[in-house]
């Protein structure tokens, strides 16, 4: 597909924007989000009444991680299903002597969340298909969600779910018709991009329940495992929550992160690592080519010393240059 609009700028223009690292943000004005729909995807629709256990199941199905929901009675979408919902769930009523999990499952939809969440947001944050790829960027990262409907003004169906990924992937594609900003070759130590201060991260050794705690209180979308000296042996992320429904763990939590790690079935995004002394240009293209929404910062022993998330290179990349910084309203993995 190729983008229905092509950034052409003085050469004066080129080079103060190269020098100010203002290219990529204008490259994202420019585009709009339906330049970053693809030709071809999957999207499912779940509707408010349909039970939770089969929507988990059809989101293992169909190995995604979240789905628009649709209320028939108010004749508009609502909200979205996520992992993270099932992950509070399974927090908060884990070891309660009053709610037993399998009746959870079998609830429908609208009564998990209006009862059990108590937390469900009746306006579905999303954007049209006009708007600018800047602005979409700027939507994820204020109100600190991983997955935008692009909706049709018109006929009110969901076009596209637009994710960090995507966007990141659009630019690599056809961001090359741009020139390269300067702070692109700098090594990512230099550009302090991610976070290196209390990072989350969970021993082997800890249990399931450790870890579901940690995603609750720190916000954050997956986490290093790691040994006793601090190595990172594995991730786990709030994707592979999702097996606990799939496999009927959730009587099982106080299981050690080893055993989790090595009992998951389904797609495994695994460790993909990089080193301070690596610079953004390879950074970028590692992280799009694998496809994963994080990278682990270790030293030479394998040590974890950072996390870079999608959200982070956003920030930097076309944020930053518009002096706009939204990082402290986010959690530094990336949900």
């Amino acid at each position: 597909m190729e983008p229905t609009s092509q950034v052409s700028l003085p050469e004066k223009e080129v080079k103060k924007q190269e020098a100010h690292g203002t290219v990529y943000m204008q490259f994202m004005k420019s585009h709009s989000c339906y330049d970053a729909i693809p030709t071809s995807c999957k999207l499912v629709i779940f509707d408010t009444k349909l039970q939770v256990k089969k929507a988990f199941y059809a989101l293992v199905t169909n190995g995604l991680r979240a789905a628009p929901l649709w209320d028939s009675e108010l004749q508009r979408f609502v909200g979205m299903l996520t992992i993270t919902d099932y992950i509070n769930i399974l927090h908060c009523y884990y070891k309660s002597p009053l709610v037993q999990m399998y009746e959870l499952e079998s609830h429908k939809i609208e009564t998990w969340r209006d009862v059990h969440l108590q937390c469900f947001n009746r306006f579905l944050i999303h954007t049209t298909p006009e708007a600018s790829l800047f602005d979409a960027i700027y939507s994820l990262l204020k109100n600190k969600i991983h997955r935008l409907p692009v909706i049709d003004p018109v006929s009110g169906n969901v076009l596209h779910i637009l994710t960090h990924k995507r966007i990141l992937k659009f630019l690599h594609i056809f961001g090359k018709t741009v020139p390269k900003p300067a702070f692109i070759g700098r090594q990512i130590q230099e550009l302090r991009i991610g976070t290196f201060t209390n990072i989350a991260t969970v021993q082997q050794t800890a249990t399931l329940l450790d870890a579901l705690s940690i995603f609750v209180e720190r916000r954050v979308s997956a986490l290093p495992v790691v040994d006793e000296q601090g190595r990172v042996v594995s991730l786990y992320s709030r994707f592979d929550v999702i097996n606990i429904a799939a496999q009927k763990m959730y009587n099982n939590l106080d299981m050690p992160m080893h055993e989790v790690v090595r009992r998951r079935s389904c797609f495994v995004e695994g460790v993909i690592k990089c080193y301070p002394y690596e610079t953004l240009e390879i950074i970028l293209d590692r992280i799009v080519k694998t496809e994963v929404h994080r990278l682990v910062l270790v030293d030479r022993s394998d040590v974890v010393r950072g996390i870079i998330s999608l959200s982070d290179l956003l920030q930097a990349m076309v944020l930053s240059p518009a002096e706009i910084c939204v990082t402290e309203m986010r959690d530094h993995m990336g949900r």
